[in-house]
């Protein structure tokens, strides 16, 4: 069965964006292989956000899959990515019992509240940066989580 990864940058006080949602202070590592990072997954989970800060700053989504959560995007506007508005756990499901890598759960600290909420996180693992941001988009506190059951 395929995993929910939720992969994120936060700073040392906890923060994935600041006050302006962007993420700019994120330092290019050169030891990463972002090729290798990339190659792990064929999927990716958005918000809404996160969303239309790729489809305005970068070109498609890299050759992988695209779900976005959003109760305001309609599917008809949007027709490079999947629209999730309900019945999430359900879909969540099925997308993980598909053949195929690993699902990324790209960015997004609310969706990552809410399907981890849900149950529907496998994993958490931040990349920390050394910097302090002090007050920004929180990176929420891990707690326990297990795999969407239902």
């Amino acid at each position: 069965m395929r995993r929910i990864r939720y992969q994120v940058a936060c700073s040392l006080d906890g923060y994935i964006a600041d006050t302006a949602g962007s993420t700019g202070w994120i330092v290019n590592e050169p030891d990463i292989d972002f090729g290798a990072l990339f190659d792990q997954f064929d999927t990716l989970l958005m918000g809404r956000l996160t969303y239309e800060g790729l489809v305005k700053d970068a070109d498609g989504f890299w050759g992988k899959t695209a779900l976005v959560f959003s109760q305001t995007l309609r599917q008809e506007d949007h027709p490079q990515v999947t629209i999730i508005s309900e019945d999430i756990q359900t879909k969540l499901k099925e997308l993980r019992s598909q053949p195929g890598k690993d699902i990324w759960l790209f960015g997004g600290g609310k969706l990552f509240q809410s399907l981890l909420d849900l149950g529907c996180v496998d994993t958490i693992e931040p990349a920390i940066i050394p910097i302090l941001l002090g007050e920004d988009v929180l990176c929420s506190q891990p707690r326990h989580f297990n795999t969407c059951s239902l």
